[in-house]
């Protein structure tokens, strides 16, 4: 059931690049789902639906095109910049894949079932307070009341979540840019771009790429700053234990490659151009259940590569005799000129207090 899932995303994903017989099937939806999105956002412009203000910063990132265009990637660099800059960040998710019913801390020991994959790797990664909900205010106001000495929020992927007010907003872009331009379902864009009026408008747009490739061009709005990323495979993969080989020691290896992303293949393709021989690709639905790791690692002796998003869960299974798992963290090398405007921004909010 996993494999067809992530078949019939990918084959969904390549619809939405072109402007093919499907995607003009599917337009006249995209129109009334656009007309939705317009009124949903007249409601909150004219103050029918409310908007909450925190009594601190809050930092947006997301994007505009449906998948993994990079948003948590982000979301580690900045709350490790900040870190570094002396700020006490939280994140605050929506935790897909997770049961939550209220707001809950993610901790080393929350179940994944609860919290959802990206939360748990962002806490990992950062040691971040991080705080997932139904409703991203309702996780931010947990975490302010837990860890009050938390002077700046990230949310992690909440561009459409217009019940919090946010001081900075950022769009992410991969390589797909914004696909054949047209809204759900038609295409993959979950909000028009460029965006029409103010409320929609971004601070930044982040264009990230592979290294070795050029970013996608995407119009921009009057005034936004745009900045570049590169993305790229860790030299080293990390095992279970926290035990690193390098990369290059896997050449030569038969491996069983894991990916339960929006996009697995950029990630097959990945390690293929580091010179890794994949004798099977394994696509999963993005945030793929526990149960579908398990029966990887019950299928026969194996050696497994995967991400860090699958290592959250593959990690936490029993590795039978015989089997190894590896996971190949990606890496993000942002332009330096982004946290620089970052840093702006934070000065100015430093200078209110």
């Amino acid at each position: 059931m996993s494999a067809t899932q992530a078949t019939r995303e990918a084959r969904w994903q390549a619809l939405a690049q072109t402007k093919g017989v499907l995607a003009r099937a599917l337009w006249p939806v995209s129109v009334v789902y656009g007309t939705l999105m317009a009124l949903r956002r007249w409601l909150y412009a004219t103050g029918r639906l409310t908007t909450h203000r925190l009594p601190v910063p809050v930092i947006v990132v997301g994007n505009v095109v449906v998948g993994g265009a990079g948003k948590t990637p982000t979301v580690i660099a900045l709350v490790k910049h900040l870190q570094s800059r002396g700020w006490r960040p939280g994140v605050v998710s929506r935790g897909h894949g997770g049961t939550h019913t209220r707001p809950i801390q993610v901790k080393a020991d929350t179940p994944l079932t609860i919290s959802g994959d990206e939360p748990a790797l962002i806490h990992r990664n950062t040691g971040a307070p991080v705080f997932v909900a139904k409703r991203r205010v309702d996780a931010a106001r947990a975490l302010l009341e837990t860890c009050p000495n938390t002077d700046v929020l990230i949310c992690d992927d909440g561009l459409q979540h217009l019940a919090l007010a946010r001081d900075v907003s950022i769009v992410v872009f991969d390589d797909r840019g914004t696909g054949n331009g047209w809204l759900l379902p038609a295409g993959l864009l979950r909000e028009p771009w460029p965006p029409h009026g103010e409320l929609g408008k971004p601070d930044f747009v982040l264009h990230q790429h592979r290294d070795d490739r050029q970013p996608t061009a995407v119009p921009l709005p009057p005034g936004t700053a745009a900045f570049n990323a590169t993305r790229h495979l860790s030299n080293e993969v990390i095992g279970a234990q926290g035990e690193r080989l390098t990369m290059q020691a896997l050449q030569g290896t038969s491996l069983s490659a894991v990916a339960g992303i929006a996009r697995p293949d950029v990630f097959f393709d990945m390690l293929r151009a580091r010179g890794l021989t994949l004798l099977n690709e394994v696509a999963l639905p993005d945030h793929a259940e526990l149960a579908d790791y398990a029966a990887l690692l019950s299928a026969g002796p194996a050696t497994l590569i995967c991400t860090e998003k699958d290592a959250v869960k593959l990690f936490q299974q029993a590795i039978p005799a015989g089997s190894a798992v590896w996971s190949a963290p990606l890496e993000v090398d942002i332009d330096p000129a982004f946290f620089n405007a970052i840093e702006k921004r934070a000065s100015a909010w430093k200078a209110e207090d």
